[in-house]
């Protein structure tokens, strides 16, 4: 399992432990209003949780994937420059570095490249997740957004099972795996 699950940023924990909403400069995501609960995925064999560090205190014992957003730049924004995956068992922390923040971008350039996601991931980045994952079995994303995780198996042909709540994103997932499939890997 790859997935970047809403993970809570859009609740907060106000005074007295009650929870508050936060104002983000991001569109409403289905399912991110409340903390997210990894405890149905962590019994899959291989699984990679984006923002993991929102809710590290409910995993247990694993390992680290860093995305470095900047990859070497100087920091420019108040954004985040760097996102957290937890990878399930033991094994080597690792390191991703890809720029991808606002308009700077190292892939995904160009007409037909616009952002369909407020937490869209690059292709790059789900293909190296997928890359730590076990070769055997069907990659699935309960949460798959865009689909973005999905173009990333049809780029290095896994099987993929996708889920996603909202329509219109279901709707983009579909037709951006679905060309990804008929255009198939140019350059391996």
């Amino acid at each position: 399992m790859v997935s970047d699950p809403p993970y809570g940023i859009a609740y907060a924990k106000g005074s007295g432990g009650k929870g508050k909403h936060t104002v983000r400069n991001t569109e409403t995501i289905a399912g991110d209003a409340e903390p997210f609960d990894p405890a149905p995925w962590i019994d899959f064999a291989d699984v990679i949780l984006w923002g993991a560090n929102h809710f590290a205190a409910r995993l247990p014992h694993g390992r680290w994937i860093a995305w470095d957003k900047l990859a070497g730049m100087e920091a420019f924004d108040s954004f985040s420059d760097v996102e957290f995956a937890w990878h399930k068992g033991r094994g080597k922390d690792r390191i991703f570095s890809h720029l991808w923040k606002g308009i700077c971008k190292a892939s995904e350039k160009g007409i037909g490249k616009e952002r369909y996601h407020p937490t869209q991931k690059p292709i790059a980045l789900m293909e190296f997740c997928i890359r730590q994952c076990s070769d055997a079995g069907t990659i699935i994303d309960p949460y798959m957004g865009s689909g973005t995780t999905g173009v990333a198996c049809a780029n290095l042909g896994r099987a993929f099972i996708g889920c996603e709540i909202e329509p219109r994103y279901f709707d983009i997932a579909c037709r951006r795996i679905e060309d990804a499939q008929r255009q198939g890997r140019l350059i391996a």
